[in-house]
């Protein structure tokens, strides 16, 4: 019992920490436009963070993502030792590039992190391979669905708003950008916070298993408190902020205006309702920079940044496998105790 609680809190810690480290991502743009300040921003999508749970729960009427994650691990070979050693290596590498101001995946990081504990505990056939080898297809796609959805959508805008003033056109943008903001902050929200839902129901459904209190059956067991706490803690952490990151989003892969911030919002938006029915966790860091790339690159591809780019795709590609073999150093400094 006690080291589920500690699961349970130490994923809602994650959860926190997802919320200020994927800040960026829902307001990056926003903020360099100056549409809001910094403050008012990170309030404005935490708000929105939370009004996921009430979509999630009222309107999708349930948590496919949740259900996903937490089958990452063949059912027979989850224990808590294993999830416990997920989550800490999934906090860790959250808090080392969060320090470093690199976007990297949360969702990654504590998927890498529960298989990599898994592997080390059972081998190779302990992780459900098909799972994984779709979730990691999406390091890719994720952005590139973002980048050719953004530059679609600015295309089209551009000949719809060709002979727009462009004082008018820009006054009109900035307030579009609250919009598609928002937008995209449901998008993270109805993400992100499943993925820590479908790790503590993976805890639960092991704790059943071992006869422990507080298990479940299966995710359908999964109690509402735990939903709520997740969706609360990640719009906690959102307002927190992540400015190193904002800076690097907001700014140094290319810079951009009103109109291409409401582009790369809707476009990052679209996308994450897209793998929100696919029941596919990606990553909101992928998706937006994705979109950012689309946009610049309607301008010109010299516009975009390319060795900043470059740069954070070797931080995504890198960071299953390494928190997976920090979960496995984890999990065997746990199974010492």
């Amino acid at each position: 019992m006690e080291i589920l609680i500690l699961i349970i809190a130490l994923a809602l810690i994650f959860d926190y920490i997802n919320g200020f480290h994927d800040a960026a991502n829902s307001i990056a743009t926003i903020v360099s436009t100056k549409v809001l300040t910094p403050f008012q921003a990170v309030i404005w999508a935490a708000c929105f963070n939370f009004v996921a749970f009430f979509i999630a729960k009222c309107i999708i009427g349930g948590f496919g993502i949740a259900n996903t994650v937490s089958k990452t691990v063949v059912e027979d070979y989850i224990t808590l030792p294993i999830i416990l050693a997920g989550v800490i290596a999934a906090i860790v590498w959250n808090l080392f590039t969060w320090w470093k101001g690199i976007p990297s995946s949360s969702s990654h990081t504590l998927i890498g992190g529960f298989a990599g504990a898994a592997i080390m505990a059972n081998g190779f056939q302990a992780i459900q391979l098909n799972i994984i080898l779709k979730i990691a297809a999406f390091i890719f796609l994720a952005p590139i669905i973002g980048m050719v959805i953004a530059f679609g959508f600015t295309l089209l805008v551009l000949y719809i708003c060709r002979r727009a003033h462009p004082h008018t056109a820009e006054v009109w943008f900035k307030k579009l950008q609250l919009i598609s903001s928002a937008m995209f902050s449901i998008g993270h929200g109805l993400n992100d916070s499943q993925k820590v839902m479908g790790i503590i129901a993976a805890a639960m459904i092991a704790a059943h298993s071992e006869g422990i209190g507080m298990g479940i059956h299966s995710i359908n067991d999964l109690p509402d408190w735990v939903a709520f706490a997740c969706f609360t803690a990640i719009s906690l952490g959102t307002m927190s902020g992540g400015w190193k990151i904002v800076k690097t989003m907001g700014t140094r892969i290319t810079k951009v205006t009103p109109l291409e911030g409401v582009i790369a919002e809707t476009a990052g938006a679209f996308t994450l309702y897209l793998t929100e029915y696919l029941k596919i966790p990606v990553s909101t860091t992928h998706t937006i920079t994705g979109a950012i790339i689309g946009v610049g690159a309607t301008k010109r591809l010299s516009a975009v940044r390319w060795g900043v780019t470059r740069s954070l795709m070797t931080a995504w590609v890198l960071t299953i496998p390494v928190s997976a073999l920090l979960a496995a150093a984890i999990y065997q400094i746990i199974n010492l105790f």
